[in-house]
C-alpha cells in the first residue's frame, strides 16, 4: 500500500507538501491535531535523523520513542516509501507515546487507512485483609509473563510462578497467614484475592475469546482444563493425587484453591485427569494447563471488534 507515488530520490522540499496534502486528506485535519503530529517538511523526511529499521509489510507502525537534539519524542519507522530514515514528532507525553500505536491498515475498498489505538493494559490489585491472613494480589492480563509470588507457602509460589509463565501474566502475591497452624487459611486467601483481581481486570469482558481449553503433559501425567468466563461460578474437579503432601504442602487445598477462584471470578472451570502417578507431575500440570486455558480466554477476538462475547449482551459476575 503506497501513501506517496514519489521516487525514493526525489529531495525532501519537493514531497513535503504533497505528504502533508496526503497525511491531512487520510486523517483529517482533526485527527491530526489530536494525535499531535506535525506535518512540516523538517519532519518529513528527516534525513539527519537515520533509522535503518525498515518496514517491510507496507504500514504504518509506531516503534519506541526517543529524544532528538531539542527533547522532543520521535517516534521510527512510520512511512513504507521513506522507513529507513523517516520520522513523526509527537508532543513530549511519555506515558502517552507508549500506549498509543498507530497503524494505516488497508481495510477498506480505496486503501484509506484506518487509526486505531492500543488497549490499555488490563490491570486488578486486590488486598484482603482478615484476622487470618493479609494477602496482596496485583495482575496484568497483558503482562509479559512476570512473576513475585510470596506467600510463605513454597509450593504455593512454585505453582503461582506456573500461571504468570504459561498465561504471560504479570503476576504479584504476597501474603502473610496463619501458616505455623497450617496453610489453608492462606492457601484460601490467596486464591479469593487471585479471583477478585482477576474480575477486576477482566472489567466487562468485551472483545475477548471468553472460552479456554487446554491440556498439558508433565512427563507420565496429563490434565484437561476447560474454563468459560461466564459470570457463573461452578468448579468440576477429578483428580486422583495419589499423596497426602507434596513437600509440606496438603494436596487437599489444590481443589479448594481452585474452588475459592471461582467463587469470586464467576468463572466456569473444568479439571480433569487424564493420565498421571506422581502428585508433583499431576498438581503442576494442572496449574500449567489452567494457565494456558486461561491466557486463551483472556486475549482479545479481533473478529468481535470489542463487543461481549455474549448472545445475551452481557458478561457479568452473577
Amino acid at each position: 500500500m503506497a501513501l506517496l507515488n514519489v521516487p525514493p530520490g526525489k529531495p525532501p522540499t519537493a514531497i513535503s507538501s504533497e505528504f502533508s496534502r496526503v497525511v491531512n486528506g487520510y486523517l483529517g485535519s482533526s485527527a491530526i491535531k489530536l494525535l499531535g503530529i506535525r506535518t512540516s517538511q523538517r519532519s518529513w523526511p528527516n534525513i539527519s535523523r537515520n533509522n535503518s529499521r525498515s518496514n517491510k509489510h507496507g504500514f504504518f507502525k509506531t516503534s519506541a520513542s526517543r529524544e532528538d537534539d531539542e527533547g522532543r519524542n520521535i517516534v521510527g519507522d512510520f512511512c513504507p516509501l521513506y522507513s529507513s530514515h523517516t520520522n513523526l514528532n509527537f508532543p513530549s507525553i511519555k506515558k502517552l507515546q507508549r500506549s498509543l500505536t498507530l497503524h494505516a491498515v488497508d481495510t477498506s475498498k480505496n486503501g484509506a487507512p484506518n487509526i486505531t489505538e492500543t488497549k490499555v493494559d488490563r490491570c486488578g490489585e486486590i488486598v484482603r485483609v482478615t484476622k487470618e491472613t493479609n494477602v496482596q494480589v496485583k495482575i496484568n492480563l497483558d503482562g509479559s509473563g512476570i512473576s513475585d509470588c510470596n506467600t510463605g507457602i513454597p509450593f504455593l509460589d512454585h505453582m503461582l510462578d506456573q500461571i504468570a509463565s504459561h498465561g504471560i501474566f504479570d503476576l504479584e502475591v504476597k501474603a502473610c497467614g496463619d501458616i505455623h497452624i497450617d496453610d489453608h487459611h492462606t492457601n484460601e486467601d490467596v486464591a479469593l484475592a487471585f479471583g477478585n483481581c482477576l474480575l477486576q481486570a477482566l472489567g466487562d469482558r468485551k472483545g475477548i475469546y471468553r472460552f479456554g481449553d487446554f491440556s498439558a503433559p508433565l512427563d507420565e501425567a496429563l490434565v484437561h482444563v476447560a474454563l468459560d468466563l461466564s459470570g457463573r461460578p461452578f468448579l468440576a474437579y477429578d483428580l486422583c493425587i495419589p499423596t497426602q503432601r507434596v513437600g509440606t504442602y496438603d494436596t487437599q487445598l489444590v481443589e479448594h484453591f481452585f474452588q475459592s477462584l471461582v467463587n469470586t471470578s464467576g468463572m466456569t472451570l473444568h479439571i480433569r485427569q487424564l493420565a498421571g502417578k506422581n502428585s508433583h507431575h499431576i498438581i503442576e500440570a494442572t496449574f500449567k494447563a489452567f494457565a494456558r486455558a486461561l491466557r486463551q480466554a483472556t486475549e482479545y477476538d479481533s473478529r468481535r471488534r470489542g463487543s461481549i462475547p455474549s448472545s445475551k449482551g452481557v458478561l457479568t459476575r452473577a
